[in-house]
């Protein structure tokens, strides 16, 4: 064989030692970042679900549900990280795989446990019915005829539907939805509908941060619920470590201190 023909050989040889080691350093960089990725949790929320999670004046995520993940998931080894989500299409953006869970006033029931598993129950809920104090309603049945409104996609859309007596009282016999409870509520402002359907926890912290006399809550309520935290049914690591965490922030007092800075 001739030399030039070897020395050829030789660089082509040379050449290949180099894309193979390069090859082996990409694969080692990825599998750095996929490891890295993995540790993520991306938690689906609505951040105008006060007191919840929602952004404040500026721009930052506070709430209750975002201090017990925060702390939930430092325990059980992950780093959150919190993406504003449509509601009305929480379980498909689950299921999708587009976050890992739903953490933000998600109330357990049993359709919605046809879709997801949850957490252990860890706040207990109504649903509530509030006007304008202008208003001369003093309890849920004077709403007959009158317009009513609530968020798409939640449990207060799902209670009036489910009580049909309440339902076929109100205008049209349906509820307008709105994307976000803070839409609706500034409908009920301004006189588009006479009331507002939602979650206690909710319409109480926008009522104190409104002013108590602007608002009645009607009596009696459509139905009460308790909240968790939802997972892709075949995550079941992941909702175990979320468990394990809650019930022993619980336990130590955390649970409690953390309640106690939201709910006085």
């Amino acid at each position: 064989m001739k030399k030039g023909i070897i020395k050829k050989l030789s660089l082509v040889a040379l050449g290949l030692v180099l894309i193979s080691s390069l090859g082996a350093c990409s694969k080692k960089e990825e599998a750095k970042t996929t490891e890295k990725t993995d540790n993520t949790v991306i938690v689906g929320l609505d951040n105008t679900f006060v007191p919840m999670g929602f952004l404040d004046e500026n721009n930052e995520l506070l709430g209750f549900d975002i201090d017990l993940a925060k702390e939930a998931f430092k325990r059980a080894g992950y780093t959150p990280k919190f993406e504003n989500i449509e509601w009305s299409m929480k379980e498909q953006t689950l299921n999708n795989k587009n976050v890992d869970c739903l953490w933000n006033g998600y109330s357990i029931t049993e359709e919605r446990k046809e879709k997801v598993a949850y957490s252990k129950p860890y706040f207990d809920n109504r649903q509530i019915v509030v006007t304008m104090s202008t208003e001369p309603f003093k309890k849920i049945s004077d709403l007959k005829d009158q317009p009513v409104g609530t968020q798409a996609g939640s449990t207060g859309l799902d209670a009036i539907e489910s009580n049909k007596e309440f339902q076929n009282m109100i205008k049209d016999k349906q509820a307008s939805t709105y994307d976000t409870y803070d839409k609706a509520l500034r409908d009920l402002e301004v006189g588009r509908v006479k009331a507002i359907v939602g979650d206690e926890v909710l319409l109480k912290y926008y009522i104190k941060q409104r002013g108590e006399d602007k608002y009645t809550v009607l009596e009696g309520d459509l139905g009460s619920e308790q909240y968790g935290v939802g997972f892709r049914k075949d995550d079941n690591e992941l909702r175990e470590k979320v468990d394990k965490a809650l019930d022993e922030m619980k336990a130590d007092g955390t649970f409690d201190k953390i309640r106690s800075k939201w709910f006085k």
